[in-house]
């Protein structure tokens, strides 16, 4: 039996990173947050079916790269790894921290399937993107409620940390990349990850 893990990476260890657990059956079997980067590689060194698992890991903002109105404007850049139309796409592409980047290579390299993803991009693509503030306590009741209504997963009635959420996300991504891989699209490559997204909604595909 194939696991589907995703992972919500934080900037820093001062935020929660989300990680989840999807198994064949689209039963969530795990849900959890972690916090520094030792407390990600032990979850990883000690998941028993890790070899029987596909990951996707979300792409985080090397913010300290981006200062003044590029901060700020950071979100409406992230559109750049996909417009060929724009100039130096690969300067921009390359402002992602590298946190946990050597040991998700290390990972990898044992045989490990791995794939990066963009939070935002992403959602966009599975239809999970609402109308508030991102990661706002609306915006984080909005994409709870559509996985639990939407995508039929098991989630209590109380809020989940939107860290958690993003992870379930990723989780979806890295069983979709492996059930129907026709349906995903390599946006960019980082540090020599694929950057993934769907290319149509998945839900829809199944109606």
């Amino acid at each position: 039996m194939n696991y589907y893990i995703g992972l919500s990476l934080a900037a820093s260890s001062g935020m929660d990173s989300g990680i989840a657990v999807l198994d064949e059956d689209n039963t969530l079997i795990l849900v959890d947050k972690l916090y520094t980067m030792n407390d990600v590689m032990f979850f990883f060194d000690n998941f028993s079916s890790l070899k029987y698992s596909k990951i996707c890991i979300s792409l985080v903002w090397d913010r300290t790269m981006l200062n003044g109105k590029w901060r700020i404007l950071g979100k409406p850049y992230q559109m750049v790894a996909t417009n060929p139309l724009i100039p130096n796409r690969e300067g921009w592409t390359q402002r992602y921290s590298t946190r946990g980047c050597e040991y998700f290579k290390s990972l990898s390299e044992k045989g490990v399937e791995i794939n990066r993803f963009e939070l935002y991009l992403t959602r966009q693509s599975m239809h999970l993107n609402s109308c508030y503030k991102e990661r706002s306590p609306a915006d984080c009741k909005f994409l709870q409620q559509t996985l639990r209504n939407e995508w039929q997963l098991d989630l209590p009635s109380n809020m989940m940390p939107m860290s958690q959420l993003e992870a379930i996300v990723g989780a979806i991504l890295a069983k979709e990349n492996t059930k129907n891989s026709d349906n995903i699209k390599v946006l960019s490559h980082f540090r020599d990850m694929n950057v993934i997204d769907v290319i149509n909604n998945p839900k829809l595909l199944s109606v």
